[in-house]
């Protein structure tokens, strides 16, 4: 009898890492690939690329369509979901990425829960690191377990809060939630949007290179152990990919043949505070599991700055002060631009990229800058419950003492020891009453959907929450 072919779902396979992957899976040729993709003429010429690829199907249908993800989910193995709305894109249309983000999570449960046997279908998730949002030092180390915090205004982040919920408390058999850290892919290179001045210069991110992060989809797609699976991983490149957001700024520039960085920017564009990323505690966990990292950074650099247009290659022999004012400032005056929020006096965008219009007027020129050097120590937050118990062991007393370090309660009055993926209801320090899983506020950081939704109030929801009060300061 012929060996079985395990047959991959990839939705968002026209997407940089769904184009990364399908080039990965045309090397390895080693399972059958369904990519799913709307029929438009732009996805059609992405796919065209793939015209010679034996091992792919397409299956033409939308993500907000119930009975197209049922019908792309039927006879698969694995369904990889990479496909979603993702910033800028989601900033500017957040009504978009809640119905494609939120909504394809949940028809893909769906399709899979009607199938004859639901266990026999592994469905891998892909979350962000814009999950668990602004992560300044000393805070700028993390692992999976730490609190779920989207800064203000990032839709995208909330809905992958959403959707991992869904996922991880879908009751299906097989799962694994994927929380994707920052690709560095060739239209990184290209991108002009106002988000460019979000990004705070002593932020950091732990980044990974488009084909790494083709390789470990690869890898799942293959068959990825079985301790892999009902978990939730961050994806990160490792020690060397660990970057200051000035790091990056610099090191993009200098491949592009810019001498001196500072001379595209005034330094008072960028944002203080409120985007996302840190370095990861756990990231060689994934790694280990399923090895994917083989780029370096300056392998990846040079193979973005190969790929991009002529433009972006050859930015430094332009003048730098037409970059500065022709290219540059005018995004910092677009709608969601820095500059737009302080000429329009939108105080609660002022105050949740600097502070205040003060903290703003004090950030100076670039003769105070000092580039930023936070530790590389690793450090950790603490969970609220003994980590060591196994959580086959976990009981009751367990669940109360992660509650109270909430600032909340369980409100269930039978918890089934050891059923991480039980639904119990619990109530935060404000009186809303939820339904979660041990797993999901364990291991996984999630708390109150309704707190987390309120993202300019997490100052004062850390007064009542010692969990959420170790990332306030």
């Amino acid at each position: 009898m012929a060996e079985h072919r395990r047959r991959i779902l990839l939705t968002g396979a026209t997407g940089n890492w769904g184009r990364a992957t399908l080039r990965e899976l045309r090397r390895r040729d080693a399972v059958d690939v369904v990519a799913f993709a709307l029929p438009t003429p732009a996805e059609r010429r992405v796919l065209a690329e793939f015209d010679d690829m034996t091992n792919l199907t397409v299956v033409w249908g939308d993500l907000t369509n119930a009975a197209d993800v049922a019908r792309a989910v039927a006879g698969v193995d694995v369904v990889l979901h990479v496909g979603a709305v993702v910033s800028p894109l989601a900033d500017a249309h957040p009504a978009l990425a809640r119905r494609v983000n939120i909504g394809s999570m949940q028809h893909i449960i769906a399709a899979v829960k009607a199938l004859p046997d639901p266990g026999a279908v592994e469905v891998v998730g892909v979350g962000s690191v814009a999950e668990t949002g602004d992560r300044p030092a000393p805070h700028h180390w993390g692992r999976v377990g730490d609190p779920i915090r989207v800064s203000q205004f990032d839709e995208y982040g909330q809905t992958k809060v959403v959707a991992e919920r869904l996922l991880v408390d879908s009751g299906l058999p097989r799962w694994a939630w994927l929380r994707q850290t920052g690709i560095l892919h060739p239209g990184l290179l290209g991108i002009r949007d106002p988000i460019a001045m979000h990004t705070p210069f002593a932020g950091v991110m732990e980044w990974a290179s488009d084909e790494d992060s083709a390789r470990l989809l690869a890898g799942i797609a293959e068959g990825a152990p079985e301790e892999f699976w009902n978990a939730t991983y961050n994806v990160g490149g490792g020690e060397d990919w660990r970057l200051t957001n000035w790091e990056l700024q610099t090191t993009l520039g200098a491949a592009m043949g810019v001498r001196d960085i500072r001379a595209w920017y005034d330094r008072n564009w960028f944002a203080l505070k409120n985007f996302h990323g840190h370095w990861y505690t756990d990231s060689d966990l994934l790694q280990d599991l399923v090895p994917f990292r083989e780029d370096t950074l300056a392998d990846a650099v040079a193979r973005a700055m190969a790929a991009s247009p002529a433009s972006v290659r050859s930015a430094g022999k332009v003048p730098a002060w037409i970059v500065k004012h022709l290219v540059m400032r005018p995004l910092t005056r677009k709608a969601r631009g820095t500059l737009h929020a302080l000429r329009r006096g939108r105080a609660d965008e002022i105050a949740a990229h600097f502070g205040s219009k003060d903290a703003w007027s004090a950030i100076g020129d670039w003769s105070t800058f000092e580039p930023p050097e936070p530790s590389r120590t690793p450090t950790q937050l603490d969970h609220g419950y003994d980590e060591s118990k196994p959580t086959d062991d976990w009981d009751a007393s367990d669940y109360h003492d992660a509650a109270r370090f909430r600032g909340g309660e369980l409100l269930s009055p039978d918890a089934p020891r050891g059923d991480a993926g039980a639904l119990l209801v619990w109530r935060c320090a404000f009186g809303h009453a939820f339904a979660a899983s041990p797993r999901l506020v364990l291991t996984n950081g999630h708390w109150c959907p309704e707190c987390v939704r309120d993202s300019g109030q997490y100052g004062v929801q850390a007064e009542q929450n010692p969990f959420l009060a170790q990332l306030e300061g």
